[in-house]
């Protein structure tokens, strides 16, 4: 049985992308047209329409004098005509509720890039959207887990049914420019998911947190002392997946302390086809 086949606890967060009608999308589901790529709500917007439970995990951020000009920078790239990805930028509060979150696995910055004609970002770290091929971290994510737990690689690379389990997959750096890697660093978004990060970790208890190569290393000091489960291993990029991500045994591991802690385990699997689930 894979995570497909799993009863779906909640349905998906309402927000200004929502479209009843294409929820669940499919592999077969069509790349984003120019126009909807070059309109997508103000960042404004899309804070206002955060999940609640979120929105108050954000509101140090949102009432310090970094929100506005964050939401003037991001906007003010689109209104001067630049691709910024992805269009809906907080999708993944919107696939795992602060509650439902059991492991959380940091990134860097979305994907910058386009695979035939499709955006690769969608929102998730590490994850791609649907008809996009698997990038080499992520190969060396599915490696892991095929060596580990004795999973098949699976055939595309959406990594919905993750979160919708419980796994909040969360870049650092929500936002980036077409082709242009880390063009939105540095901008204030760092200070936003520290927020999320720290105000997660102090809310909550026992949650499982991935901390791969030395950027989300060094997000280990927000977590306050609490009582998480900290694994730390090379970064799965092919420059350092050798030098100790790769026979690491986190997902293993995680699970096994979940199982411990009373809680439902990941069904690190996915479904046959990709599914958009928001």
């Amino acid at each position: 049985m894979t995570s497909a086949s799993r009863t779906r606890s909640k349905s998906s967060q309402a927000s200004l992308f929502d479209d009843a009608s294409a929820t669940p999308l499919d592999a077969t589901a069509q790349p984003q047209t120019s126009k909807a790529a070059d309109s997508p709500p103000t960042l404004e917007a899309q804070f206002a329409a955060l999940p609640p439970a979120w929105r108050t995990h954000l509101n140090p951020f949102i009432e310090s004098d970094a929100y506005a000009p964050l939401c003037r920078f991001v906007d003010g790239e689109r209104a001067a005509g630049k691709t910024v990805y992805p269009a809906d930028v907080f999708r993944a509060l919107r696939l795992t509720s602060p509650d439902e979150v059991k492991v959380v696995i940091i990134g860097q910055d979305p994907y910058h890039g386009e695979d035939r004609g499709t955006p690769q970002a969608h929102g998730l770290a590490f994850s791609v959207a649907p008809n996009v091929r698997t990038p080499p971290s992520l190969r060396n994510i599915f490696k892991e887990i095929a060596a580990s737990l004795g999973h098949e690689p699976p055939r595309h690379g959406c990594l919905d049914t993750w979160a919708k389990q419980g796994v909040l997959l969360l870049n650092t750096v929500l936002t980036v420019e077409r082709d242009s890697a880390a063009s939105h660093a540095k901008r204030g978004w760092e200070k936003c998911t520290d927020t999320l990060i720290h105000e997660l970790a102090m809310r909550h208890d026992g949650l499982v947190f991935m901390l791969w190569g030395a950027h989300a290393q060094a997000k280990r000091a927000l977590l306050g002392g609490k009582s998480h489960y900290v694994l730390e291993a090379p970064h799965p990029s092919p420059l350092s997946a050798h030098r100790g991500f790769l026979g690491c045994g986190h997902f293993v591991s995680a699970n096994e302390y979940l199982v411990k802690h009373g809680r439902e385990p990941i069904d690190w699997r996915l479904p046959d086809e990709a599914q958009m689930l928001a």
